[in-house]
């Protein structure tokens, strides 16, 4: 299921310019900003050679003129939309998209934003942004639990033997490692960081040049 429907808003609706800014509040905490930080710079480098998506972090959503009157409604934590140009943006504004909504959601739990989440937010996701797949995570208490849009009702998504949860959307797990939420692939992989990613290629070539020592090779002679 994809959540780049076809869409035609009503002629006679007159929206405001596209070019708004996003209007969120500050994050709940330093956690909550790292992790959003960790799913967007890991994705961003697992699929640094595509430039069809975009994700972002505690942006705004604008998704109706009415919307822009209300508090009552901020935008996701982390979201990811498919099929569209890769650039920065100021908000994501639905209809500058092409009406396009979010394909995946993650909300970052806290006291005073769970009931909102588990409640207004996630009828919002279904039934009016009809996003295909809504995670939430507690950084405090490792609270996990995700939904699939079946038949416009989220349904659970049933975890494997290691609690990860499968993203259709994403083509990967979404599990808890080192208090973490992190991506992994179909295989089992976690994905890396870009730090991450340094230190196995870091210990990978010093794995190649201890092998080549063994066979009397200079490392620093070969190429």
């Amino acid at each position: 299921m994809s959540a780049a429907k076809d869409f035609e808003f009503p002629n006679d609706v007159i929206f405001p310019l596209g070019d708004l800014y996003s209007d969120e509040p500050p994050l709940e905490s330093e956690l909550h900003l790292r992790q959003i930080i960790l799913l967007l710079q890991s994705l961003e480098l697992w699929w640094r050679n595509r430039n069809d998506f975009y994700a972002a972090g505690n942006l705004t959503i604008y998704y109706s003129k009415r919307q822009r009157r209300s508090e009552e409604f901020r935008g996701p934590d982390f979201f990811v939309v498919l099929g569209c140009e890769r650039k920065v943006r100021k908000s994501w504004v639905v209809w500058e998209e092409d009406g396009k909504y979010p394909n995946i959601i993650v909300e970052f739990l806290s006291d005073s934003t769970a009931a909102t989440d588990k409640g207004l937010k996630k009828q919002i996701f279904q039934d009016i942004f009809r996003t295909p797949e809504y995670f939430w995570f507690d950084p405090n208490n490792l609270e996990f639990a995700g939904f699939i849009l079946i038949g416009g009702t989220y349904e659970p998504i049933e975890p494997n033997p290691h609690g990860w949860l499968w993203s259709q959307q994403l083509n990967l797990y979404l599990g808890i490692y080192e208090h973490k939420l992190r991506y992994f692939t179909a295989e089992g992989n976690l994905i890396p960081t870009l730090e991450e990613a340094a230190e196995q290629e870091r210990e990978r070539a010093e794995r190649l040049a201890a092998k080549l020592r063994e066979l009397n090779i200079d490392p620093e002679n070969f190429s």
